[in-house]
């Protein structure tokens, strides 16, 4: 997302990682490969303290049913998610090593807003 981002109240903190705030599994998986060591690492030690919170805060809401003002928060922890395997089992290195491309996998739902909760097989 190119626009300022909106956290709920105490989560100030994450406003600095908004350009992580990303909405569907492709945009945060290309951003996770464009990104530099550093920008993982600094992703996941400044989001990680926040990560339980984070999750409590979005599970008030029914599934598919997440406010505006919590998207952000929840993109942040998606991109999180997305970041944490890198530094905790790849050193830190953005693609996956001995692996094939990561271009050549296509997720099924990779252009949903992963908000929206989807069923495995698309809107019903």
């Amino acid at each position: 997302m190119n626009q300022p981002m909106t956290v709920p109240a105490g989560f100030e903190a994450l406003i600095p990682f908004a350009r992580w705030n990303l909405g569907t599994a492709d945009e945060r998986t290309s951003a996770r490969r464009e990104a530099s060591e550093a920008d993982l690492h600094a992703l996941y030690g400044g989001v990680l303290p926040h990560i339980e919170a984070i999750l409590d805060a979005c599970d008030a809401f029914p599934l598919g049913e997440l406010p505006e003002s919590h998207q952000g928060i929840f993109n942040i922890a998606l991109s999180m998610a997305e970041v944490a395997p890198h530094i905790e089992f790849y050193r830190g290195q953005v693609g996956v090593p001995y692996a094939f491309e990561e271009q050549r996998f296509v997720a099924v739902h990779g252009r949903d807003q992963t908000w929206q909760a989807l069923p495995p097989n698309g809107p019903r």
